[in-house]
């Protein structure tokens, strides 16, 4: 593990005991990085923290349940990250959530309020917590995963695709930051948004044996494209979205 492309990094993964979470949790041990699980599920994230520590051979992987809720909980946490282990190279942010409606007319608004904080204050937390020590990284990194219904919204999923929006529009700030920063030499540290229609793992997939999931992201190809983002200089990817489905 030591020898992989992400060795000595040290990557943050906010909402890592879903599915996603534990794909990306498993690929960036494989590549070499000590990475650092966050949910607010307890038992959820130990199991993805021990499967990834299995799979990956032993590597550094680790959780705590964090309340990203709360902004000074939140940054709490990356102080005790970069405290632990002398740095934070990157955060990806996989707290997910979703609610929608028949029709736009019956769009519920505690739906939205639902999405604003799982969608949007979770971003706002982990972005402010983490953005001094991503910038003190040479290779620092900010994944947002998004939804290309924020480009393109249907009627019935208002209350989401405006959050994820809300959110893709303050991960570009978080770049700019980032490219304001680096002044005349380019930024060493970037904000990236990748962009799924939907994702799907092996548990939908046996539950719906005939589907198609057709334009689905696997989570195991999510998890690539992640570990992907520091494969590039932070000037190719900062600020970009980055699409693993077909634009709308």
């Amino acid at each position: 593990m030591g020898n992989g492309a992400l060795s000595g990094a040290v990557i943050a993964v906010a909402g890592a005991g879903g599915p996603a979470g534990r794909a990306a949790l498993l690929r960036l041990a494989e590549a070499g990085a000590t990475v650092v699980g966050a949910d607010n599920d307890p038992e959820r994230l130990a199991e993805a923290v021990d499967a990834a520590r299995y799979g990956a051979g032993g590597a550094t992987v680790t959780g705590e349940p964090v309340d990203l809720l709360d902004l000074d909980s939140t940054r709490d946490w990356a102080l005790r990250v970069e405290k632990e282990f002398g740095r934070v190279d990157g955060v990806v942010h996989l707290v997910g959530g979703w609610r929608g409606s028949e029709t736009f007319i019956k769009t519920s608004l505690d739906d939205w309020d639902f999405l604003e904080l799982l969608l949007i204050k979770t971003v706002q937390h982990t972005s402010l917590a983490f953005f001094e020590g991503l910038q003190r990284s040479d290779r620092g990194r900010y994944v947002l995963i998004s939804a290309s219904g924020a480009t393109k919204p249907t009627a019935g999923n208002a209350a989401y695709a405006a959050a994820k929006a809300a959110a893709e529009a303050w991960t570009l700030a978080l770049a700019d930051a980032f490219r304001k920063a680096g002044g005349a030499d380019g930024p060493t540290s970037a904000a990236a948004i990748l962009v799924v229609k939907a994702l799907v793992h092996e548990a939908m997939r046996a539950d719906r044996p005939n589907a198609k999931f057709a334009g689905f992201t696997d989570v195991k190809d999510l998890a690539e494209a992640i570990a992907g983002v520091w494969e590039k200089p932070a000037t190719k990817v900062n600020g970009q979205r980055l699409w693993l489905t077909e634009k709308p």
